[in-house]
């Protein structure tokens, strides 16, 4: 806690006094702390409602992009300053979350662990909390409850909690102790099937403590990116579980369970729907290519299967390598932080790139999955929409079946950036007038999409990507109905041209790497220091390493051998020590090593 001894004012001071700052290597932490950070308007009113609470909860609901994470670590970070909480907890709906919460923590001079588990005992005295997951809470509420007495919990996509009933009564059981929940969440969401612990309702609908939404965000510029709709008709054929054969297109009416095995159908791997549609997707990749060398693409897909398939089938088709992201794979959280740094034209995954994970590059994604939910479909198209780089003209574009609940769906998103781009001519009108259409046409159907409809006789005959005159389509020639986007509203959206394949030219660095004329080896740069995180991570694998070296050397078991180290140092678990004392651990192991070698 000694390094949160600077007044918070500091962290968010728009002028600070250098002179008065270097007085303490901490006041000058504060003043690099209060020069990368910026708040934004939004997150200054968010912290000041939240400050003037009258309840131990509050729940903040803001579009993907806008800054939830930048707004809760700021708040977080003004509770341990003055020293009205003790520690944190974070708790995310993936693993990757975790990783990713406490790298953003580490900023803000916040270090929490994200490996922490209940077998782990007390938390260590140079921790300032732990990142844990919905899973988690439920598996142990009350080894969180101990932890949390008194401490700052952020509750991020807090709808999680109603996953399951178990899920919510887990939260409420292990949080109640807690000084303040700070709940947040990407979208607004309903209560369904059970309501969620600590939020305030109004018949069905949670109530925000604050709100900042889509459009909020596009009006405040340089926030978020329009995203626009392309969507893509297509004829299916398939055979339902009763054995009947049906065809139908994308225009025809049907109900809920024929609506979902047809677009079940769609996103077959067999197909031709699926990969006429990333072709297109991969062109417009390339085209924003050529202004932003960086730009990639994300593919939402139905499984893990249905995932691998997709990559596949992006590597045959277009010759493109794709990383591959999903909940089995233990690399998946490697994968998809080496994506967002790397310059992979594509990722595909299923859940995990769908909510939460901040990867600016993503400019086009494919909505390839049979979920058919708002909340999902929102979740989704954030993954777009955040801002990056200092392009001024950023357009994100993210292609959907043309399922009426997709349609419905983007319909919503759409309307929003139109108001907020003030394009109030005659057509937006017009497309006023075709939703009401859509709301009648739905009016028979389920809001929401039971995911895991039990299709095992499902079976598809084939898929094909229908151009706007209802022609199937050919290879270079995918016209698109872009509504609710027409199309002549949809910039610098690529055209089926040839031309438009060429591969972009590469950043200044590769074009050397690849020239002809030999470049001189550059100079070797100093390692990078480890973070604190990354440390501790290191002296506990190190420390490791030791305890079997010594265990082969003296034959004695592991626990005597840790019993023997943690003895020396004075502590009762690895899991406990700070990082001072795991260097001393390590110390103590070595200079055992020197008397046995």
């Amino acid at each position: 806690m000694n390094d949160l001894k600077p007044p918070i004012e500091h962290l968010l001071a728009e002028k600070t006094q250098p002179s008065r700052l270097a007085q303490t290597d901490s006041h000058r932490r504060a003043a690099e702390l209060a020069k990368a950070i910026q708040l934004r308007v939004w997150q200054k009113e968010a912290l000041a409602k939240l400050e003037a609470r009258e309840r131990p909860d509050f729940l903040a609901v803001a579009t993907p992009g806008a800054g939830k994470t930048t707004f809760a670590l700021t708040a977080v970070r003004r509770a341990l300053v003055a020293r009205q909480v003790r520690r944190a907890v974070i708790v995310v709906p993936t693993q990757h979350l975790k990783h990713q919460w406490a790298i953003a923590a580490e900023k803000f001079d916040i270090y929490l662990d994200p490996a922490w588990s209940a077998s782990d005992g007390a938390l260590p005295s140079d921790m300032h909390g732990i990142a844990v997951t919905y899973q988690q809470v439920a598996a142990n509420p009350k080894a969180l409850r101990h932890l949390v007495r008194g401490a700052f919990v952020v509750l991020d996509e807090i709808h999680h909690a109603a996953d399951s009933r178990s899920w919510g009564d887990s939260v409420r059981h292990a949080f109640e102790p807690a000084w303040l929940r700070l709940c947040m969440s990407g979208t607004p969401f309903r209560s369904d099937q059970s309501t969620i612990p600590f939020i305030r309702y109004v018949g069905d609908e949670a109530e925000a403590d604050y709100e900042y939404g889509y459009g909020d965000a596009l009006d405040d510029r340089r926030v978020v990116r329009p995203v626009y709709f392309p969507r893509i008709n297509g004829r299916m054929e398939w055979t339902s579980p009763d054995g009947i054969a049906y065809a139908a297109t994308f225009e025809d009416p049907l109900g809920r369970t024929l609506s979902s095995q047809r677009l079940r159908t769609a996103l077959d791997l067999d197909g031709d729907w699926l990969p006429a549609v990333l072709t297109k997707a991969h062109r417009q990749v390339l085209h924003l290519r050529q202004q932003d060398p960086w730009a990639a693409g994300m593919v939402i897909a139905m499984d893990q299967d249905h995932a691998r398939g997709i990559g596949r089938m992006l590597k045959e088709c277009l010759g493109v390598h794709a990383a591959i992201a999903t909940s089995d794979d233990p690399h998946a959280s490697r994968r998809i932080a080496d994506f967002a740094e790397g310059r992979d034209p594509w990722i595909v995954a299923v859940r995990m790139v769908s909510e939460g994970v901040d990867i600016p590059r993503l400019r086009v994604g494919v909505y390839a999955t049979n979920t058919v939910t708002d909340l999902f479909f929102r979740q989704a198209v954030g993954r777009l929409v955040r801002m990056s780089g200092s392009l001024r003209r950023q357009f994100a574009y993210m292609f959907i079946p043309d399922d009426v609940r997709l349609r419905r769906f983007a319909f919503g998103i759409a309307e929003q950036r139109r108001h907020s781009l003030r394009k109030t001519d005659a057509k937006d009108e017009g497309r006023v007038e075709v939703q009401a259409e859509w709301k009648d046409d739905l009016a028979t159907e389920a809001a929401h999409y039971e995911d895991g409809e039990q299709l095992s006789l499902f079976a598809p005959i084939s898929a094909v990507a229908l151009d706007e005159t209802g022609q199937p389509y050919e290879a270079g020639n995918l016209d698109i109905d872009a509504s609710p986007d027409s199309a002549g509203d949809i910039p610098d959206l690529v055209s089926d041209d040839v031309s438009s394949l060429a591969a972009p030219p590469l950043p200044v660095m590769e074009r050397e790497l690849t020239a002809d004329v030999p470049t001189p080896a550059p100079e070797p740069s100093p390692a990078p220091a480890l973070s604190p995180r990354n440390r501790r991570r290191k002296l506990r694998e190190d420390n490791s390493a030791r305890v079997r070296t010594l265990v082969h050397l003296t034959g004695k078991g592991h626990a005597d051998v840790n019993w023997e180290l943690n003895r020396r140092v004075g502590i009762r678990r690895v899991t406990e020590a700070t990082v001072a004392q795991l260097e001393r651990r390590l110390l103590a192991a070595d200079r055992w090593l020197q008397k046995l070698i």
